[in-house]
């Protein structure tokens, strides 16, 4: 079995189909599946949705040097929401963890991956968000794979948004509750969701906060009176909320009023919580109770390392001593979307950092993305199947750091870049 794998492997590195090491019966699947990959590989790059990654040779921040020589560019496309993967404090308390507290664990929490720090930072998260408690998780991917499938049986039925991120669509499909999917923030249709779920044990639903494509906030204040009506719960992700909105930071919930009323938080700290690595879920004890016995991305995933533990907590401790870093998002933001409005782009969202350039056309996203960065701005084109076909725009994040003479510098490029492609009159 392990024979043939490496023969594989030496195919699709390009191992010709006379190596020795290439046995008769998986050369032919090899070389067929190799040939696959080739043309559907092309496919991608001849509908112009092919993604190419910018390689970058300095710190993340507003300013960034990339591979091969590109200095002085300015970064519009980075989750660094508030600035703090690179900010001097959060630096020097990984530093400080990775002294203290080693490399890594080696281990999974349970086993002999649990330290101090772990415990501490799960306590913080939970008094960020005014919670009972919290689990740490690699990722939001991971506690999004592991919340549902724990939590929900045959006997209950989550509502889920049907823009909501890839990690909460695939964490619903692992478990086996009974799903329904409402229209985008169409409060209607998941009404008319909830009345047909009342059959159900327990009813859940699923909504992003803040939607990571288009910008968009969810009008949690109608769900919530929503899952009050039809006795159901309430569950968020907050992975482009967390730390800058609210008037304290908290997310989607502070800024629209109802902390109380929404049960389970999940959310990331590699975005706006230092930038490096990891998630959590955040809610009643007795979830998080189950989630460390039966949540298996938790059970089968070594512990966070002691320099990630170390750069979140101290965000976290940068966050609750003062709201000014959060608070200065909204100028910035509001300065790009008037400017761009004005210029005559569609900026689709309100008044979030993310702020997607409206384009339809997948190859201008793209052209356009790469003409920006010869004029030393640095953003992404988004394509299918990132965003759906005819929705390809260029997703510009606005940062706490970015001075005003960053975000016009920003604009002016977009203008000029537009007309030339004709993206502009």
């Amino acid at each position: 079995m392990w024979r043939g794998g490496v023969a594989a492997v030496g195919l699709l590195r390009g191992r010709g189909a006379g190596s020795p090491r290439a046995a008769s019966g998986a050369t032919a699947a090899s070389v067929q599946l190799r040939r696959r990959l080739e043309k559907e590989l092309e496919g991608i790059r001849g509908a112009g949705t092919w993604k190419n990654e910018r390689v970058i040779a300095s710190r993340q921040g507003p300013h960034l040097h990339l591979a091969g020589g590109g200095a002085g560019i300015l970064n519009f496309c980075a989750n660094n929401y508030l600035g703090l993967s690179s900010h001097p404090e959060v630096i020097r308390a990984a530093v400080e963890a990775l002294e203290t507290f080693g490399a890594g664990l080696s281990s999974v929490r349970f086993i002999c991956g649990t330290q101090s720090i772990h415990k501490d930072l799960e306590e913080k998260i939970a008094r960020f968000h005014q919670r009972e408690d919290a689990i740490l998780y690699a990722s939001c991917f991971d506690a999004n794979a592991g919340i549902f499938e724990a939590l929900l049986t045959p006997e209950d039925a989550v509502l889920s948004d049907e823009l909501n991120h890839a990690s909460i669509i695939d964490g619903i499909r692992l478990c086996k509750a009974n799903k329904y999917r409402y229209k985008h923030m169409d409060m209607q249709d998941l009404e008319a969701k909830l009345q047909e779920a009342q059959k159900h044990r327990l009813r859940l639903v699923a909504t992003d906060g803040a939607f990571s494509m288009d910008g968009d906030i969810a009008p949690l204040r109608e769900i919530c009176q929503l899952a009050q009506k039809y006795d159901a719960l309430v569950f968020i992700d907050e992975c482009h909320a967390t730390g800058f909105l609210g008037p304290n930071g908290r997310g989607t919930d502070e800024l629209l009023g109802v902390m109380d009323k929404v049960t389970i938080v999940n959310s990331t700290l590699g975005k706006a919580l230092g930038g490096a690595a990891g998630g959590y879920t955040t809610g009643p004890k007795p979830l998080i109770d189950l989630l460390r016995q039966r949540s298996r991305p938790y059970l089968f995933s070594n512990s966070l390392p002691p320099a990630v533990v170390g750069c979140a907590s101290k965000a976290l401790d940068l966050l609750m001593e003062s709201n000014a870093i959060a608070q200065s998002m909204a100028a910035k933001t509001q300065r790009f979307r008037s400017k761009m409005t004005a210029a005559g782009f569609t900026i689709s969202g309100k008044d979030h950092p993310i702020c997607p350039v409206m384009l339809g056309d997948a190859r201008l996203a793209s052209v356009m993305a790469e003409d920006m960065l010869n004029r030393g701005i640095y953003v992404i084109g988004f394509s299918y199947p990132v965003v759906p076909k005819g929705k390809a725009r260029i997703r510009v994040q606005i940062s706490a750091v970015h001075s005003d003479e960053d975000i016009d510098r920003c604009v002016e490029a977009f203008i000029e870049v537009g007309r030339k492609h004709g993206a502009l009159p």
